[in-house]
């Protein structure tokens, strides 16, 4: 266990937890908190979070930073109340349409136990962005998050109510792909490799696999739009926990007619965006191996031709590592820092002539999980939105996803499968249906065969 603002070593990875005495024990809960007034439970579990300061600290400690944890507990005790208000619906009967005398009913069955593994940049919300509808859907719940990020567990733990069938432990990619043996359904967060394995994993598990990964996200901003308005978003949505997010600002596209204000206003900004060892908003990378790559898409940059205007280095700080907002310009798509998912606070600006080119050129990605547009009007960045390849995109604003979770969104390509983690369906997800069919004729079906 790493510390990210000195660079320490803490303690070796906890050996490998016993996955069968707690499956068995999440198993046998599972059935009295299907019937449990689940509500009742979850907001009690969501006031202790927002009011406990030992997760917090440990949080920080974990990523870094404070601002984002800060903002992180309270995203977290707020969607864990507005799942405690869910309900798992009951359908009516209703006659079918081919045979009236056959009523159709049914009802909503839990998975009994679904597992959740989680990454490192957010460890306490995409720790529990699954696992909170799972519970909220009756089902029991084992998390796994990051092996880089364990400290947050402990206290967390402390904070369960006992009738909540919630486990959090911690491990690595070992016990991950122990957990994916023993659960009913899977829920991962990460990156698209580690995402594939679980997937395959799952498959030959046969168990259904919920998957939210990576992104390279685009905004594209219109000529006519408000200049201040954009660049302080996509400034915000792309250095924000110092980029290390999937839905961050990673590719900026803007109308050849406002390029060169615009990149000029977005460089002032970001030179004025400091580190936290300085004051500033922007936390240290938490992850060490995570400096090797945005090294290394920046050097290829470069290499083929962009200009840094800010930022552009990794600074070694009182042992942890950094990189201030980074603005380039003279970038296309030859290059890494446009193509692969970079998970630093870097902003590559890229001229467009017509909304054509600039949907093309968002487009022109393995990923698709969110976006921004901004226009001269709503209608306008609607019309471009409408066109993009993506799960979720923000109308004159950037990585709105990350504070509102309300809308469903499916991602697409590389960046997700297995439907919405936000909205109604992130809790349908966990159910399985059973039909009833009601035969309320008193006469022999015609399709039976003649009588005797």
């Amino acid at each position: 266990m790493r510390d990210p603002l000195t660079g320490r070593i803490e303690r070796e990875l906890a050996p490998p937890a016993d996955l069968a005495p707690i499956v068995a024990g999440l198993r046998a809960a599972q059935a009295a908190w299907a019937l449990a007034d689940r509500g009742e439970v979850l907001r009690r579990f969501g006031r202790a979070i927002a009011g406990d300061a030992a997760l917090l600290e440990a949080l920080i400690a974990d990523t870094g930073r404070r601002t984002e944890s800060e903002l992180e507990v309270r995203l977290v005790a707020g969607m864990i109340e507005r799942w405690s208000a869910a309900t798992v619906e009951s359908q009516e009967q209703a006659p079918s349409a081919v045979v009236p005398s056959v009523v159709l009913g049914g009802a909503w069955r839990p998975y009994e136990l679904v597992g959740v593994i989680s990454p490192w940049n957010l460890p306490l919300l995409l720790g529990l962005i699954d696992a909170v509808p799972a519970l909220a859907a009756g089902c029991s719940v084992l998390v796994k998050p990051s092996e880089v990020t364990p400290r947050f567990i402990e206290p967390l733990m402390r904070l369960v109510p006992p009738e909540l069938p919630l486990r959090v432990i911690e491990g690595d990619g070992t016990t991950g792909a122990a957990m994916v043996e023993v659960v009913d359904a899977v829920a991962f967060t990460g990156s698209v490799p580690t995402g594939r394995r679980v997937a395959e994993a799952a498959a030959r598990a046969f168990i259904p696999a919920f998957l939210e990964l990576g992104g390279k996200d685009p905004a594209i901003v219109l000529d006519g739009s408000d200049l201040d308005r954009a660049t302080s978003a996509v400034l915000w949505g792309g250095t924000a926990n110092a980029g290390q997010s999937c839905l961050s600002v990673e590719r900026v596209y803007v109308q050849r007619t406002i390029y060169e204000p615009f990149v000029a206003l977005l460089a002032a900004k970001a030179a004025k965006v400091g580190l936290t060892c300085e004051g500033g908003p922007i936390g240290p990378l938490i992850d060490p191996a995570q400096a090797g790559v945005i090294e290394r898409h920046l050097a290829d940059a470069v290499a083929r031709g962009a200009t840094v205007l800010t930022g552009g280095l990794i600074e070694h700080h009182g042992g942890g590592r950094w990189c201030r907002p980074t603005v380039l310009t003279g970038v296309d798509h030859r290059m890494l820092v446009m193509t692969e998912e970079t998970f630093g606070p870097v902003l590559p600006v890229m001229p467009f002539t017509t909304a054509d080119e600039a949907v093309e050129l968002a487009n022109d990605s393995d990923y698709g999980l969110s976006a921004a547009v901004f226009g001269p009007t709503e209608q306008a960045a609607l019309e471009v939105a409408a066109r993009l390849e993506t799960g979720a995109v923000s109308i004159n604003d950037a990585g709105l996803t990350a504070i509102i979770q309300e809308g469903e969104k499916n991602a697409v390509k590389l960046s997700g499968l297995g439907g919405s983690r936000m909205g109604p369906a992130a809790l349908r997800r966990f159910l399985r249906r059973t039909s009833y069919l009601i035969n309320r004729s008193p006469d022999p079906d015609p399709w039976w065969h003649p009588a005797p």
